[in-house]
């Protein structure tokens, strides 16, 4: 048998609107956590029991909770008068001025000044902050010297790649005056021809003065004295 539908009005009895009261509050703040996670909404929730008592729930807290919803509010509404929109810019100023503060303080607690009001847990939080930034900037400096020496050892190997073609160019010119040299002197020794074709063709070398030199002796030869003979008569 179905069950009957309950008439929506006030309970007389004490003890039943009690239990009704504790039944529903935890429904209600079932479905809001629900909706919160599967919905990803911000949600809060307050509730007060007829004894004046308080029970609340929030996403994230009921502070950030009514603030947003002051804010949305004041946005959404246009401004009445003039007086209502020099408040509220009143009150956005504040609120920039105060997290300036915040940010100026931590800006300085960073730095190292002004710790005297902070507890052993705020110090080893702070600690905690500098020891992540110093290691991201080490990892952004090595970073920045592996790139740089992989591009240096890029360089040098196309300056090793130039040498290298440099020395084949200068071995096959070398080769090839040798070549010419035998053409235009005939078949030398292999070390004299070598070396005296660094001399004819701008190849100087230390050895070069090694290379010996082939003199000859010649006679005299005998004047003829029958034509002497004639001219002297």
């Amino acid at each position: 048998m179905g069950r009957g539908k309950i008439v929506i009005r006030r309970i007389d009895n004490s003890t039943s609107r009690q239990v009704t009261f504790s039944k529903r509050r935890k429904g209600l703040i079932k479905k809001a956590k629900e909706l919160a996670i599967l919905c990803d909404a911000e949600v809060g929730l307050a509730i007060f029991s007829s004894s004046g008592k308080l029970y609340e729930f929030a996403s994230t807290s009921m502070k950030s909770v009514i603030d947003r919803y002051n804010k949305a509010k004041e946005e959404n509404q246009p401004f009445m008068n003039p007086i209502s929109e020099v408040k509220f810019w009143q009150r956005e100023a504040a609120v920039l001025r105060q997290q300036l503060h915040n940010l100026q303080e931590n800006h300085r607690q960073l730095l190292g000044e002004q710790l005297c009001g902070l507890s052993v847990k705020d110090l080893q939080s702070l600690e905690n902050q500098l020891e992540m930034s110093l290691h991201g900037i080490r990892m952004k400096k090595e970073q920045i010297l592996t790139n740089e020496i992989q591009v240096l050892n890029q360089k040098d190997n196309l300056v090793h790649q130039e040498n290298m073609k440099l020395w084949k160019k200068t071995n096959f010119i070398r080769q090839e005056n040798m070549e010419l040299y035998k053409k235009v002197y005939g078949t030398w020794d292999k070390d004299a021809t070598s070396l005296n074709s660094f001399n004819l063709y701008g190849f100087n070398s230390e050895e070069s003065s090694q290379v010996p030199t082939h003199l000859q002796l010649r006679q005299p030869e005998q004047p003829n004295y029958e034509i002497l003979s004639n001219a002297t008569r």
